[in-house]
């Protein structure tokens, strides 16, 4: 079921994207290297800008957006296609994944679910995308982001965590290139 739409393509937005039934597949570094190169590709191809990510074992908040002539829904739409075929198949022909009898008939039972798939479906349809509008709203969404990983026991200190943007914000190095938030030079929002 697909909830909100995102209207303004080229917008600044917060999305979530989410494996189905919250299946903890990003506890494996081979799946979580997939989507980390297949976002990679999407800023070096599709013109993706990440402002901000976190991955987390089951899913991964982002605030970022698409420049034109690309449209952040289907650079998103293209996204998830194609990790969802490739993470499907690494655990399908992954010799040592414990668990992939298991999650290989969640992704049947959710693809039946679902008359757009036909035998497996990896990501939930909805991506929630909410566009953000006022710098009081981004930084909410900033500060959710990046302590996922603190509220879930992971870490204690948010940019101790891998998957995540919260060390770019500090000067560190970061896992994707990140283009961070400057407050003080963001023209056209209105403080909330």
């Amino acid at each position: 079921m697909n909830g909100h739409k995102i209207i303004n393509q080229n917008a600044l937005h917060f999305l979530t994207i989410t494996v189905v039934g919250w299946i903890d597949v990003f506890t494996r570094k081979h799946y979580c290297k997939i989507l980390i190169d297949s976002l990679k590709h999407c800023q070096k191809e599709k013109e993706l800008v990440i402002n901000a990510f976190v991955l987390m074992s089951n899913h991964m908040h982002m605030i970022c957006y698409v420049k034109e002539p690309f449209q952040l829904s289907d650079v998103i739409r293209d996204f998830k296609k194609f990790t969802s075929k490739t993470i499907v198949s690494a655990i399908e022909t992954n010799e040592k994944e414990s668990r992939k009898k298991w999650m290989l008939s969640l992704f049947q039972h959710y693809a039946k679910l679902n008359k757009n798939n036909k035998k497996y479906q990896f990501w939930q349809q909805d991506n929630r995308p909410i566009e953000l509008k006022s710098p009081k709203w981004i930084n909410q969404k900033l500060a959710y982001i990046h302590l996922n990983p603190v509220r879930s026991g992971i870490v204690i200190n948010p940019e101790d965590y891998c998957y995540s943007s919260a060390g770019a914000y500090l000067g560190n190095e970061c896992i994707l290139d990140i283009e961070t938030l400057d407050f003080n030079n963001m023209v056209g929002y209105v403080q909330v």
